[in-house]
């Protein structure tokens, strides 16, 4: 992984699959789960992603908040691509099958291909479209063979209901045992990574070595807490993330934004997808494609662990 800045136009987009997406895109849990905002300021966060250059909207069918709501986030994601005013045909919607959630908090996992096969069909209906941009594997079943699970995904690739397929929450040896099984039709791996949480890079070097986008999920974590660790608060950065305060100080920009940058430059595969529940906070993060940092100041975000 290179420690120089990529060239200012390979940080406006990046490869998935056979498609060009700007080089950041939305996390759209935020605007489904626990504490999340109203209809209209969800709707207004979609559409100022897209007004901001984001192209790669993230969901799931597991990005609800109560039972019975299943759905919540990709019918949401819907509803604001059906009104915005906007080219809604560079839209690359990514949705996961595979987890579920009670409605007590909790996260549960079930692989078998009869879900899975259940889990899309519900997606293609809730998201109003005949095939799916790109369908994930939301997390490995300890119970199912883990070739059951992705020969799903391999059959419906076949049948044209999903256009590309990608992983979340793997290992090397899942992914490279998901290569044999889904060729060229396996686009993307989604695991955790940011500045606080590094222990993906062997799974990132795995994706530049095979071509596949590497979407980190909470890309900002040790800057902003995660959405799955319950709401942000203001707090003193910790000392080994002072470099990324400093940085964004001396540039009048936002730590968050210097994140996204340094991920940006750290693998030309890489494409984040951050959180956000406000336009103003996805406005920022989108900004980040714009940001080219110096080799000294890669040299410091690096270390900085």
């Amino acid at each position: 992984m290179s420690t120089s800045p990529p060239p200012a136009a390979a940080t406006r987009s990046r490869r998935l699959g056979h498609t060009d997406v700007g080089a950041i895109g939305l996390g759209a849990m935020p605007l489904s789960i626990e504490g999340r905002p109203g209809e209209a300021r969800a709707v207004a966060t979609v559409h100022a992603a897209l007004d901001a250059g984001v192209t790669l909207i993230d969901t799931a069918d597991s990005y609800h908040w109560h039972a019975g709501e299943t759905g919540h986030n990709e019918e949401l994601i819907a509803r604001a691509l059906a009104s915005y005013g906007g080219d809604r045909d560079r839209v690359l919607v990514a949705t996961k099958g595979g987890r579920g959630r009670p409605g007590d908090g909790s996260w549960t996992v079930t692989g078998t291909p009869e879900q899975l096969r259940r889990a899309c069909e519900g997606s293609l209906r809730r998201l109003g479209v005949q095939t799916l941009d790109l369908y994930q594997l939301h997390k490995p079943d300890p119970d199912v063979p883990w070739a059951d699970s992705v020969g799903a995904l391999r059959d419906l690739l076949d049948e044209g209901k999903i256009r590309m397929a990608g992983l979340s929450n793997v290992d090397t040896a899942q992914i490279l045992e998901a290569r044999d099984i889904l060729g060229d039709g396996l686009v993307s791996v989604q695991n955790r990574y940011s500045p606080a949480v590094r222990d993906g890079e062997p799974e990132l070097e795995l994706c530049e070595r095979l071509g596949l986008a590497f979407l980190p999920w909470s890309p900002l974590g040790g800057l902003s807490r995660s959405s799955l660790d319950g709401p942000s608060r203001e707090q003193r950065p910790a000392p080994r993330f002072a470099a990324f305060h400093e940085i964004a100080a001396e540039r009048g920009v936002s730590p968050q934004r210097v994140a996204l940058a340094w991920l940006l430059a750290r693998s030309p595969v890489i494409i984040p997808i951050p959180g956000a529940s406000r336009p103003e906070t996805i406005r920022d993060s989108a900004a980040a494609a714009a940001l080219t940092l110096t080799p000294a100041e890669l040299s410091r975000l690096t270390i900085a662990r």
